[in-house]
């Protein structure tokens, strides 16, 4: 089951999406989250961020809104408190997804994660839709994105994954710009951007007005991209998006996806991806699949 992401070997293709997750401690209290090929963590900022005003989550059938809005302690605070408590129930290389409101703030907390030791890639969150002057802002617009990349890979040494956002009309071309200026991977999708309304209060249901929808209903938009971007570059592509079974694991890895991130099940059942892992060779089995390695873009001509 093991893969080759950005260089770096994963005992199998499976990662726990950033904001699904926390920092591992709490879901290391659930099972030996060694058991993982990785994980990518909460999504840091330079500065510390409260998030938006509540309510921030909302279901919805075959999924659930968020707009979370990035809640986290800031980078010196990850450092220093969360991830020294990380490297006592997870003993491989993580995965540290960075976001930012300015080029030089992914530049600034990229350099600093990059120095630790357990950050074995930077996954830098240009798609995140819940939040105003930053994130998403990068990710539609392939100069934008490109000049994060070339900002953040002058100032880091492991390889920097690009998290690119579904809420465009070329997703390609953004992966292709994220590409040319020297990123060594992408991932996709983040969150679709979405709305309910309160049929009582006849107001949006989430007090940010819209959020991103992830979940089952999101999947196959999430595989249309992932192959549509693995036609497009020669980097590895990281699938997610709406992914909850070993079955949704195989499908993504056909598409293109060297690995695949497991998100929104993680809120709905806390065991889900080490399900999914024990479930894999099962499937693997099933249709005859002899190494994952094998199967990564196969169903392309």
């Amino acid at each position: 089951m093991s893969v080759t992401l950005c260089g770096v070997e994963l005992d199998n293709p499976v990662i726990p999406a950033s904001g699904t997750f926390g920092y591992g401690y709490e879901f290391a209290e659930l099972y030996d989250i060694d058991c993982l090929g990785t994980f990518s963590f909460k999504g840091t900022t330079k500065e510390p961020r409260f998030g938006n005003p509540q309510p921030r989550i909302a279901e919805c059938r075959s999924g659930m809104l968020n707009a979370v809005g990035l809640q986290n302690p800031g980078v010196k605070a990850v450092i220093g408190e969360e991830l020294p408590k990380l490297g006592k129930v997870f003993h491989k290389p993580v995965m540290a997804n960075v976001s930012g409101f300015s080029v030089e703030e992914y530049a600034y907390t990229c350099a600093r994660l990059d120095a630790h030791p357990q950050v074995g890639w930077l996954e830098v969150n240009v798609s995140c839709p819940n939040v105003h002057g930053g994130g998403m802002s990068f990710g539609t617009d392939p100069a934008a994105a490109a000049s994060v990349v070339r900002a953040v890979k002058a100032v880091t040494t492991k390889p920097v994954i690009m998290k690119l956002t579904p809420n465009v009309t070329d997703i390609v071309s953004v992966a292709k710009a994220c590409e040319d200026a020297g990123a060594d991977g992408l991932s996709l999708i983040n969150t679709v951007q979405a709305m309910r309304i309160d049929l009582k209060t006849k107001k949006p249901l989430l007090a940010n007005g819209t959020g991103g929808l992830s979940g089952p209903a999101v999947f196959p938009l999430a595989v249309r991209m992932v192959y549509q971007v693995y036609e497009a570059v020669s980097i590895p592509v990281v699938g997610l998006g709406g992914v909850s079974s070993a079955e949704d694991v195989i499908e993504m890895m056909l598409a293109g996806a060297t690995a695949v991130q497991v998100g929104a099940a993680n809120l709905r059942d806390p065991y889900a991806c080490r399900d999914i892992i024990a479930a894999l060779p099962g499937v693997m089995n099933k249709y005859e699949i002899k190494t994952l390695r094998d199967i990564i873009g196969g169903a392309h001509g």
